[in-house]
């Protein structure tokens, strides 16, 4: 298979949409890159700003293109999308959301790409309007936590030794309040802000603060990384309960 080239569109189309939400295609496979498009480019709110095929040509067009949310596999040749996203975040840090793709919903790299600062991950296979969804919700600062793939995903690969980690995940929730932990626990269990807010009575701009300090005191980069955090401290249980002690 032939090397694909950053394709920017730079068309009328996308000039008028102005605050368009900017999305970079990454998949080895170009039915793949072309469905993912068509699916999008139908968005009034998204613009399919290129597509390249593999984790070396993804760092790139990130330079280039300037996207604010990158659609990255896992498995590509070269340089896969672990990688690719570990070197994008580091650059660009909050500023590109990646989303992994990946074909299994147990695929184990999946949670070293979260590790790597990933905000969540679809199946290749994923609905449409899911898609968008996530697209949108990464962008305004969530995670895709909502999928229980998710979740599954990192209950099964969090128990793994992480060599080099700065700070214990205990010593860190520790440092949190017992509200902060409760927020954080149902957080892990794929809660929005607003069922947080009705879960502990509280108004949605209280659960907003909440979130923001937490994830400082974590020092998370986002929702995503808050709840590896949070199973690693054995905060969040994977029969779906938390434990706020």
């Amino acid at each position: 298979m032939s090397e694909a080239e950053p394709e920017p569109r730079p068309g009328p189309e996308a000039a008028s949409i102005g605050g368009a939400i900017r999305v970079l295609v990454v998949d080895d496979q170009a039915l793949v890159r072309t469905g993912f498009r068509m699916i999008l480019e139908i968005e009034p709110d998204i613009e399919v700003v290129g597509e390249v095929a593999d984790g070396e040509q993804a760092v790139e067009a990130v330079r280039d293109l300037t996207p604010d949310v990158v659609l990255m596999d896992v498995r590509m040749p070269r340089t896969d999308g672990i990688e690719a996203t570990r070197r994008i975040i580091a650059e660009h840090g909050p500023a590109v959301r990646v989303v992994m793709l990946t074909t299994f919903d147990l695929d184990e790299y999946v949670y070293d790409a979260l590790h790597a600062g990933a905000s969540g991950f679809l199946l290749k296979d994923v609905q449409a309007e899911l898609l968008v969804a996530g697209i949108r919700a990464v962008h305004d600062g969530d995670a895709l936590l909502a999928p229980t793939v998710t979740r599954r995903m990192i209950e099964n690969f969090v128990g793994r030794p992480r060599p080099g980690a700065a700070s214990a995940p205990s010593d860190l929730v520790a440092s949190l309040t017992e509200r902060e932990r409760e927020v954080l626990a149902l957080i892990a269990r794929g809660r929005t802000n607003g069922e947080i807010a009705a879960d502990l009575f509280i108004s949605e701009t209280t659960v907003k603060t909440h979130v923001g300090r937490l994830l400082a005191k974590l020092g998370a980069r986002d929702r995503v990384h808050a709840v590896i955090i949070a199973y690693e401290a054995g905060l969040a249980r994977s029969d779906g309960e938390s434990a706020t002690r």
